[in-house]
């Protein structure tokens, strides 16, 4: 059966190819959806260029047909953009006010009473990221559903980046005596992936246990490069620690992506390695390091000072971790630091972004608020010889069109799992503080 999907506002600007995203199925977008857009086109940010990119598709669209008479989508669906405002009455009777919302909500009605008219009718559904839309739409008698087709992975089945696998001793004690395991005798029910970690257990019961990694080409099993020596005064607390420090430190890999809870060390280790990698080791000329500035909870306007000044507050969380891994005592003490070594750089993200970085090493944090676009322009500027980190919580989302399924760090990891220059791994337990480890638990 097919059906008619009408487009909220917010599926376009998060997704602008939102509209070949539905088969053979008609696309409506109400007239006031193109109202909405127009009013961000001039925006400087993410919206503001997907407003402008659905302005331009539209546009191109024009060429096969008038648009409110319907043109047709290569999957064999058609567009239309509705005009048709006539059952606004009945929204108005359960909703009252004139708002844009109610207005699409309108356009949505009419089509479904049109259609239940009908011999034959047409399965109508509202599509919007707004939930609070979905649940008028529902109150309505609407079919409707969130946009869908931009998630990756739910936050339960992302790609931890290890498994743990049990095994008769014997295949334990055969790893130790040849320093190498073969993937493809264990027979596994499902596939690794290159520079995937490996714990393995005694089936029997007993603490025998092995911790390995796959090799690039995802053929075999082989020990750890690293020893669990200090880096830059941090230790690996728990397994998982160590495996991202295995990935940090590997100037073969030249994409690492870390997920975690608050606490469990992300920054903190990212910063300690390109510390060694840049300072002491000298094989990066420069620390870059970076985060999307987007606010947690009501924004405080703009800020007074300089370019550096204004920075200051969305950089302190890397400023604190600075602090503690440069051991200074009295305030200010690490500017003046920074400013002597002169190879460590932190900006906004703002600031990167066009650049092209040859030879450095780069940490992206909070990644989770950027959309797929911005990962892949920031990950498309990476130089000959620069390694990245991309790091976040996929939970912790701040940014108002993306969730823990479609953000840009968990496509990423998705997108990358098999692909031999990459390696990923989750951070699972706290460290910060007990307090700070039951927080992440229970709130």
């Amino acid at each position: 059966m097919k059906k008619i999907f009408v487009l909220d506002t917010n599926v376009l600007l998060h997704d602008p190819g939102a509209i070949y995203a539905f088969d053979e199925h008609e696309v409506v977008i109400p007239a006031v959806v193109l109202e909405e857009i127009d009013s961000k086109k001039r925006n400087a940010d993410e919206i503001g260029r997907n407003a402008r990119y659905v302005s331009r598709l539209l546009d191109g669209l024009r060429e096969l047909g008038h648009l409110h008479s319907g043109v047709p989508l290569p999957e064999g669906g058609r567009l239309k953009v509705e005009l048709n405002h006539r059952s606004f009455v009945r929204v108005q009777e359960m909703f009252g006010e004139v708002t844009n919302d109610n207005r699409i909500l309108a356009v949505a009605l009419n089509y479904h009473l049109e259609e239940q008219e009908k011999e034959e009718a047409d399965q109508v559904v509202l599509v919007s990221k707004d939930v609070l839309v979905r649940i008028k739409a529902d109150v309505l008698g609407l079919y409707t559903q969130d946009y869908l087709s931009d998630r990756t992975a739910d936050p339960s089945d992302l790609y931890p980046g290890y498994s743990t696998i049990k095994v008769h001793p014997s295949v334990i004690d055969e790893f130790y005596t040849y320093r190498f395991l073969p993937i493809k005798p264990l027979q596994l029910p499902y596939a690794l992936y290159p520079h995937e970690f490996v714990i393995l257990k005694d089936e029997m019961g007993t603490g025998k246990s092995a911790l390995l990694k796959v090799n690039q080409e995802g053929t075999k099993m082989e020990p750890l490069y690293l020893s669990n020596d200090p880096v830059w005064g941090i230790v690996a607390r728990n397994a998982q620690q160590r495996m991202a420090l295995e990935l940090l430190l590997n100037d073969e890999i030249p994409l690492v992506t870390i997920t975690g809870k608050a606490g469990t060390g992300k920054t903190l280790l990212a910063l300690a390695a390109g510390l060694l990698r840049v300072e002491d080791d000298h094989k990066y000329k420069k620390l870059l390091i970076a985060r999307p500035v987007v606010p947690m909870g009501k924004d405080i306007g703009y800020l007074p000072g300089e370019k550096d000044e204004k920075l200051r507050p969305w950089m302190q969380p890397i400023y604190d971790n600075l602090e503690f891994l440069f051991d200074t005592k009295k305030s200010g003490d690490i500017d003046k630091i920074l400013m002597g070594l002169g190879s460590i750089q932190v900006e906004a993200l703002t600031y990167i972004r066009g650049r092209s970085i040859p030879g450095q090493f780069i940490i992206i944090d909070e990644a989770q608020n950027l959309s797929r676009h911005e990962v892949k322009t920031i990950v498309s500027r990476v130089g000959e010889g620069s390694k990245i980190i991309l790091m976040g919580d996929p939970e912790q989302i701040d940014h108002p069109y993306l969730d823990s399924s479609s953000n840009g760090l968990t496509y990423i990891v998705e997108r990358f799992r098999q692909e031999g220059i990459s390696g990923h791994i989750m951070l699972e337990k706290g460290e910060r503080s007990k307090l700070a480890q039951l927080a992440a638990d229970l709130l």
